[in-house]
């Protein structure tokens, strides 16, 4: 890892608050081994953002928020000149938000703001899950402050949060996807349109928060009652029997596919959030138990899929296959979960690309697409 002045956006707002921390604590001990300058910036539950972070949620528990080493005055004219981003504040400073008033770290008085932070970094690494973080709001607040970034950009952060969205793009571009229904502002459905079992699913979330597995007509209204707690738009989906394979994608304009991986769930009945997120919950099989064909077809829509939602930088796209070997996209994930143990990480791993290495591609495709389109004409 080469040395850069970089900040680390971890937390946020939306449920998947703590799969965020769990992930930026491993991306920081890779950054902290190699001679890079790094910040982290917390976002609370409470939508307030702080270096360092709500108590007992510190990315490095224990640690104290540091700032980033002083620039000389040349450096910090530069900074300036390139990224003035002096005036506001991009927190939600007001009052508690959802997740209610949360404890936090004091902020000693030598330490820069969060918005001269960002000012002054090469890089920004969001890891955000769900709303208010991957679904391009904080993409667009580091757009506007000119801070180069890793992960896909607004356009493909907000249609690749929104399932119902990133569906209509995906068949529009001749994408195979799974059949869905979808309901909008309290509308329900007393009966699936394709029998049971059928999964219930807010439009924009993830880690399956929220997702029902429907049995009967019963289920599927309570099911439909749930998913509304999160979301004002929710998908009815067909239950596609088969295999359940994820793909990962790197790059900008060239971008590549790892090997896919099959899931196993252990002791589930489906690949909810328990078994993502429970020691033992799931097998990751690399590469999976199917035809070399049907493998490179994974590939080969991973990277379609990727392109046609104008991704950049990296996705987990997921997948059914069919039993008579179609192969079909589920929906595809901007920040998947990233600790070194995680399917992204392992899927490029056993492609070649160790943790470290991969962190370092994503910074280097930051700075390129950052510099590519600062020779843009506004």
């Amino acid at each position: 890892m080469r040395g850069r002045r970089i900040a680390l956006i971890a937390g946020g707002r939306s449920s998947e608050h703590d799969i965020s921390v769990a992930s930026a604590r491993s991306v920081l001990e890779a950054l902290d081994s190699g001679d890079n300058d790094v910040v982290t910036v917390s976002i609370g539950r409470d939508g307030t953002w702080e270096l360092g972070g709500p108590a007992g949620h510190a990315l490095v528990p224990g640690a104290q928020p540091r700032p980033l080493e002083t620039k000389t005055d040349a450096e910090q004219g530069q900074s300036a000149d390139a990224k003035d981003t002096s005036t506001g504040s991009p927190g939600h400073g007001g009052g508690p938000g959802p997740g209610g008033p949360a404890e936090t770290l004091p902020v000693p008085a030598t330490s820069a703001s969060v918005t001269q932070t960002l000012a002054e970094v090469d890089v920004a690494i969001p890891i955000l899950h769900g709303p208010f973080g991957e679904d391009g709001t904080v993409q667009g607040l580091l757009e506007l402050a000119n801070v180069p970034y890793v992960g896909a950009g607004v356009t493909a952060s907000a249609l690749c949060m929104d399932k119902d969205l990133f569906k209509s793009v995906m068949r529009d571009q001749g994408i195979p996807v799974t059949r869905n229904v979808t309901l909008r502002h309290g509308a329900t459905l007393d009966e699936s349109p394709y029998g049971y079992p059928v999964f219930v699913k807010p439009a924009r979330l993830g880690s399956s928060v929220g997702i029902t597995k429907a049995h009967d007509a019963s289920e599927l209204r309570a099911a439909i009652e749930l998913a509304y707690r999160h979301d004002e738009k929710l998908l009815v989906e067909e239950f596609v029997g088969g295999v359940e394979v994820e793909c990962s994608v790197l790059g900008n304009q060239l971008p590549i596919a790892s090997i896919p991986g099959e899931i196993r769930t252990l002791d589930h009945e489906w690949y909810d959030f328990a078994s993502k997120y429970d020691e033992d919950g799931m097998e990751l099989v690399i590469p999976p138990e199917l035809p070399e064909e049907t493998i490179a077809r994974v590939q080969q829509l991973a990277v379609e899929a990727f392109v046609a939602s104008e991704c950049e930088s990296m996705a987990r796209v997921d997948f059914f296959v069919r039993p008579d070997g179609e192969v079909v996209v589920n929906e595809l994930n901007t920040i998947p979960g990233f600790t070194a143990t995680s399917v992204y990480a392992k899927l490029f791993e056993a492609s070649g690309i160790p943790y470290a290495e991969l962190l370092d591609r994503l910074i280097d495709l930051a700075l390129e697409r950052h510099e590519r389109r600062s020779h843009l004409e506004y």
